[in-house]
C-alpha cells in the first residue's frame, strides 16, 4: 500500500468515526428526548385521570345536595305540621288522621331524597348535631343527655341542615 492510500483510507476511518460518533450523539438525544416525551405523556394521563375523578366526585355532591335549598326551604312547614298533629291531642278524628297521613307521606318524600330526622330525645348530647338551649333537672335522665327537643333536626345525606334545639338534663 502506498502512503498515499493510507492517509485517504486513515482520513476516511477518521471520518466515519466522527460520523459515527454524530450520529450516536444524535440518537442519545433522540432517545433522551423520547424518554421526556413518555414521562411527559404519563404525566398528563395521569393528570386526566385526577381531573376525571375529581369532576365525578364534584358531580356526585351536586346530586346528594342539588335539593339541599327546597328540602330547607320545607323545614318550617315539618314543624308546622308537627306542631299541629302536638296540638290535635289524643283523640282520634278525621282531621288529625288525614294531618298525620300527610306528614308521613312528606317525611317519606323527603327521606327519599336523603333527608333524616334529628329528634334526640332521651340521647347523648352531640354538639355536632344538636344546640343546647338549656339545662334542667331530670329525675332518671343521665346527665348530659337531651330530656326535651323544642326543634327537630335534621340531616341531608349525612351533612347538618338543621341542628336540633334541645334541653338537656344537667350534671350534678
Amino acid at each position: 500500500m502506498n502512503p498515499n492510500q493510507q492517509d485517504t483510507d486513515l482520513g476516511q476511518s477518521a471520518e466515519q468515526q466522527d460520523t459515527e460518533s454524530l450520529l450516536q450523539a444524535e440518537i442519545e438525544t433522540l432517545r433522551n428526548e423520547l424518554d421526556q416525551l413518555r414521562a411527559a405523556s404519563l404525566l398528563e394521563r395521569a393528570d386526566l385521570e385526577n381531573q376525571r375523578k375529581r369532576v365525578a366526585r364534584d358531580i356526585e355532591q351536586a346530586r346528594k345536595f342539588a335539593n339541599e335549598r327546597l328540602l330547607g326551604d320545607l323545614l318550617p312547614v315539618f314543624d308546622s305540621l308537627d306542631a299541629g298533629l302536638a296540638a290535635a291531642g289524643e283523640g282520634p278524628s278525621p282531621l288529625k288522621d288525614g294531618l298525620e297521613l300527610t306528614f308521613k307521606q312528606l317525611l317519606k318524600v323527603a327521606a327519599d331524597n336523603g333527608l333524616s330526622v334529628l329528634d334526640p330525645t332521651g340521647q347523648p348530647f352531640n354538639p355536632e348535631h344538636h344546640q343546647a338551649i338549656s339545662q334542667a333537672e331530670a329525675a332518671g335522665a343521665e346527665p348530659g343527655s337531651v330530656v326535651q327537643v323544642f326543634q327537630k333536626g335534621y340531616l341531608l345525606n349525612g351533612r347538618l341542615l338543621r341542628p336540633a334545639l334541645v334541653v338537656v338534663a344537667r350534671h350534678d
